[in-house]
């Protein structure tokens, strides 16, 4: 079975964006609106050799209109269970927030490698701020801009190590 990488988050924090970068190509739809990913997308992409599923999902803790919020969170959590390693992206932007504390604590008791992520450090000032989401008790915050590249390639660096052989 081919391993399967999860990338989850609260709305908006650049998880589209960052299952783009790692494809090498446009896959998911990334809008500056929450709530463009509602189902589940995946691919099958080869990351430094290997062969792996990246699972987009949508945003955790969306309210919808639409009264689709129940369906989302089914398709996260179905994403997250069959996950070999989880990648939580926060926003650097933005700041910690409630909601991240949240996702936090639905990851936390699960016996997954699960890397945190802080998306959107493209200038000083978000790096300056990513000692904040320690606080998420996931780790060590790694700094990326999916949508600039810049850390990305050292994330995959980092989390490669945790990819199980398929």
């Amino acid at each position: 079975m081919m391993p399967r990488i999860a990338i989850v988050g609260r709305p908006n924090v650049g998880k589209s964006t960052l299952l783009n970068r790692l494809a090498k190509r446009r896959v998911s739809i990334v809008h500056d609106r929450p709530g463009v990913t509602r189902d589940r997308v995946s691919i099958e992409v080869e990351i430094m050799g290997r062969q792996v599923e990246i699972i987009d999902t949508g945003g955790i803790g969306i309210t919808d209109e639409a009264q689709l919020d129940a369906e989302i969170d089914q398709q996260i959590d179905a994403a997250i269970s069959s996950a070999d390693l989880i990648l939580m992206l926060v926003d650097a932007k933005e700041g910690l927030q409630p909601l991240d504390h949240s996702v936090a604590e639905r990851l936390r008791p699960l016996e997954k490698k699960c890397h945190l992520v802080v998306n959107k450090c493209e200038a000083d000032r978000e790096l300056d701020s990513i000692a904040e989401f320690w606080t998420l008790g996931l780790g060590n915050p790694w700094p990326i801009s999916a949508a600039h590249g810049q850390g990305v390639n050292e994330l995959i660096e980092r989390f490669v190590a945790d990819i199980p052989d398929g």
